[in-house]
């Protein structure tokens, strides 16, 4: 009998995050249809979710639900997790490359003395996995070549999984503690972001020093009101106290790959194109003809943002209306 693939769905603000569908999806399409396909999720208070998430996966879902889990923790979510891996020896473990997946993939990797590809954007066949190098300039491709590996799966890259043909089998498992637990995650402060998770967004509007101020983000925000979009910055704004870092899109920042990205105000520099050259069509914003940013647009609009935007903000209200 060959060996399962475990899929580690992640949870955030009480909903399964859709890069836990989207890795779900990147197993079945390396492994094929036919795989052993299973899913953990872990937490507290997840018994919904975990019923949510064997409609898609099919097969067994193992939730390991505790009020100790409620907020992510390294240690505590790898010993959540030890005790299965151990059982399965999976051939391959999948999760998504948000903050979450990148901190515990290579524990994991560890833990089963497994290979990692990290920050696959597509699998071609012969489980081919194709990942961006020297930030986004270049890609590989990389295969395992013996035993087990772990994979992450950058969010907006892969389709999310469709639902199983019959739900899967939800098992409840026991976690204890490890002894030498040296940190409790009591609460968790998040700063303020915009109304739609950068990471996932199929629409991004981001502003750069160009919006001048604070007060400046204002005509993206309504814009992305309208169209349900995020809101997302460069560096420089981030610098100028503009916003707050957790919108940074960057190198240092947030990778993001939607399909639609508005770039407000930014000049273009190395640093933010590492963070967004992926997304499906760029559109650019900027008085200055020669900006960078252009390079990279698929459509450029040359002129003032503050006169752009509100325009296309009126525009797409009477479209969407």
């Amino acid at each position: 009998m060959s060996q399962p693939v475990l899929v580690i769905a992640e949870v955030r603000g009480g909903k399964l995050r859709q890069v836990s569908l989207e890795a779900l999806q990147a197993a079945r399409i390396a492994r094929g249809e036919g795989a052993d396909v299973q899913a953990v999720i872990i937490g507290s208070g997840i018994t919904a979710l975990a019923a949510e998430l064997a409609g898609y996966v099919g097969g067994k879902v193992h939730a390991v639900d505790h009020p100790e889990l409620a907020s992510y923790n390294a240690p505590a979510y790898l010993q959540a997790v030890k005790g299965l891996l151990e059982e399965l020896q999976p051939a391959r473990v999948y999760l998504g490359h948000t903050a979450e997946g990148r901190d515990l993939a290579p524990q994991l990797a560890a833990l089963l003395g497994a290979g990692q590809i990290s920050d696959v954007i597509s699998i071609g066949e012969g489980e081919l996995y194709k990942r961006p190098v020297y930030a986004g300039k270049a890609f590989e491709e990389k295969r395992f070549l013996s035993g087990s590996g772990v994979v992450t799966v950058r969010p907006n890259n892969i389709p999310p999984a469709e639902p199983a043909a019959a739900p899967g089998e939800v098992v409840d498992r026991d976690y204890a503690a490890p002894a030498d637990l040296r940190s409790i995650v009591r609460d968790v402060v998040r700063k303020a972001g915009g109304k739609v998770d950068l990471a996932e967004a199929k629409i991004v509007i981001s502003g750069g020093r160009g919006v001048k101020s604070a007060d400046g983000f204002k005509p993206l925000e309504e814009l992305a009101d309208v169209l349900g979009a995020a809101v997302g910055a460069s560096r420089g704004a981030c610098d100028a106290g503009y916003c707050d870092y957790a919108l940074q899109i960057g190198q240092t920042g947030k990778v993001v790959t939607p399909e639609v990205y508005i770039a407000c105000g930014i000049s273009g520099a190395i640093q933010h194109l590492a963070g967004m050259s992926q997304s499906r069509v760029i559109i650019a914003i900027n008085k200055d003809p020669e900006a960078p940013i252009f390079k990279v647009a698929d459509y450029g609009i040359v002129g003032d943002l503050f006169d752009v935007v509100p325009l296309l903000t009126e525009e797409f209200r009477k479209v969407l209306a």
